[in-house]
């Protein structure tokens, strides 16, 4: 068994099973911060890179990934002892695996540790890119106002907090005097991703330093414009406060950071102890977080990167003036059709995904019913892209036997998701007077996920940033069935429009009197 780092890399190569990084590892100069190094980012982002660096390329776009939240320290341990390397191990739906060890990651750092070190990284003129992987929760923003949510708990220090130690004198001396502005805010260090970029672009404005491009790879229509939206309104809170003295922030930023937007797309299941098993039994690595995915991968990158990039296309990435099409064929095809499968699998006594997109009533239900009526209406034409074909492969990746992709992660997360995802298209047919039958029976599939218990009696975990809520609203069917639509900043008025609530009505009662068989049935025979 080899521990994997930088000194084990000539042993695999030996054995010949498992292709390594074909660039010395000291050779790596950082170009690029990374916010939220998970499965997906080292799958995708740091999969293109490490291509690009085995061609001989980029050597100096290297990746310091940064974790923010107190899981993160579990990411930081298990990088900084592998040199910052991990095995990714992609299947294909024969089975047939693809191992390597990826390199890209030159340095980790956990910001609690040490906030000075990731904004000393950040303002490295080196770094020229800060990328996000967040997921659409770390936005912090209200998905039925769009508004930014300034009231949260880690965003309202950030905004009462001095960050540099000038101003952490300032802030003494006002005390001293009696007075001053700034003598509600007390100095310390970020604690959001908005507080590291904002402070960072601060700093390097103040030092004559090239702002850096941000780059958000997040699964949520105009990804980059949606940053800069947050950020720009993070910022202005910020130049209200005083907090940057002078130096008023939020008009500089929104002139001078590009903030492209992109589409990305790779299935891309939670590590779990069988993988870790499975790449110490099969290739001899002792791995602490090695990563599994399907061999399909997408990234379409809008290409404004005034600081300047790594040769993306040259790595399989589609540099594109307008990533819009791409997006809303992704997220309205596949994300939405992930949330169909994800209840409704769990609610038919499923585990897997590749279980539900087989379901003789699921998957009709999913591929024609939801894709082909309700879904692609809202997608507009995509360049080069024959839709049929691509739903119909969606499908095909769906039932991946060999990704093992678990219905519970698909479940994950859904006051994220839907309002994100799926409310879009339920507004878009609403107003075109399109039918709704299918989403609100997702929907409602989800209420009655959110009762917590399944048909059988059987109990599972409801995990999600709003879980006390979302299952306090599910609890009370009984009472009101309309109790769950109710929440206005997950589904704004929908509770008032008949057209989605009379189709939401019947589901939710056939989905808790004679349960989800029987609505699937019902629904693709209609269709029939």
């Amino acid at each position: 068994m080899t521990a994997l780092n930088a000194s084990a890399l000539p042993d695999i190569t030996a054995r010949g099973e498992v292709a390594v990084p074909q660039y010395p590892l000291d050779q790596r100069a950082i170009g690029i911060v990374h916010f939220g190094v998970g499965g997906f980012h080292r799958a995708h982002q740091a999969m293109f890179l490490d291509r690009l660096m085995n061609a001989g390329r980029d050597r100096d776009w290297a990746i310091c990934g940064v974790g923010l939240l107190p899981g993160d320290a579990r990411m930081r341990d298990a990088l900084t002892a592998q040199d910052g390397m991990y095995t990714l191990v992609t299947k294909n739906p024969e089975g047939v695996r693809d191992p390597r060890v990826v390199g890209s990651i030159a340095k980790y750092l956990f910001a609690p540790d040490d906030p000075e070190a990731v904004l000393a990284q950040m303002t490295d003129p080196a770094v020229r890119i800060v990328s996000l992987t967040v997921t659409e929760g770390g936005y912090n923003y209200n998905p039925s106002t769009g508004e930014f949510q300034y009231e949260t708990e880690a965003v309202a220090a950030d905004l009462s907090t001095r960050f540099d130690a000038a101003g952490a004198a300032d802030v003494g001396r006002a005390g001293e005097d009696g007075g001053g502005a700034n003598t509600a805010h007390g100095a310390g260090h970020p604690r959001t991703m908005f507080g590291f970029v904002v402070e960072a672009l601060r700093r390097r404005r103040e030092a004559g330093t090239e702002p850096f491009t941000v780059m958000s790879c997040d699964n949520v229509r105009g990804n980059g414009d949606l940053a800069r939206r947050m950020i720009l309104a993070y910022a202005r809170r910020r130049d209200e406060n005083g907090l940057h003295g002078q130096e008023l922030m939020a008009d500089w930023i929104e002139q001078h950071v590009a903030f492209p937007n992109c589409m990305v797309d790779r299935i891309t299941p939670a590590t779990v102890p069988e993988d870790i098993e499975m790449i110490s039994a099969d290739y001899g690595i002792d791995d602490a977080w090695p990563v599994v995915a399907e061999d399909f991968v997408q990234w379409v990158l809008e290409d404004e990167f005034p600081a300047g990039r790594p040769a993306y296309e040259e790595a399989g990435v589609q540099m594109v003036e307008d990533v819009e099409p791409y997006e809303l064929m992704k997220l309205r095809l596949l994300n939405c059709s992930h949330q169909s499968i994800a209840y409704f699998g769990l609610l038919l006594g499923l585990t897997y995904a590749d279980e539900a997109a087989v379901d003789e009533h699921l998957a009709p239900f999913t591929r024609t019913l939801y894709m082909d009526v309700e879904g692609t209406p809202t997608v507009p034409e995509v360049p080069g892209i024959d839709l049929t074909a691509y739903k119909d492969e969606l499908m095909a990746r769906f039932a991946n036997e060999a990704i093992k992709d678990t219905l519970t992660r698909l479940a994950a997360e859904s006051s994220d998701r839907i309002p994100t995802w799926m409310m879009p298209v339920i507004r878009e047919n609403l107003e075109a007077g399109r039918s709704v039958t299918a989403t609100a029976a997702i929907v409602a599939s989800w209420a009655r996920y959110a009762e917590g218990t399944g048909e059988n009696g059987e109990e599972w975990p409801v995990v999600d940033r709003l879980h006390d809520r979302v299952m306090a609203a599910a609890a009370k069917h009984d009472e009101d069935p309309l109790a769950f639509l109710r929440d206005e900043e997950l589904f704004g008025d929908l509770v008032e429009h008949e057209a989605f609530t009379e189709p939401y009505l019947h589901a939710l009662e056939v989905l808790r009197t004679d349960g989800a068989r029987a609505l699937l049935k019902e629904l693709v025979g209609t269709a029939a």
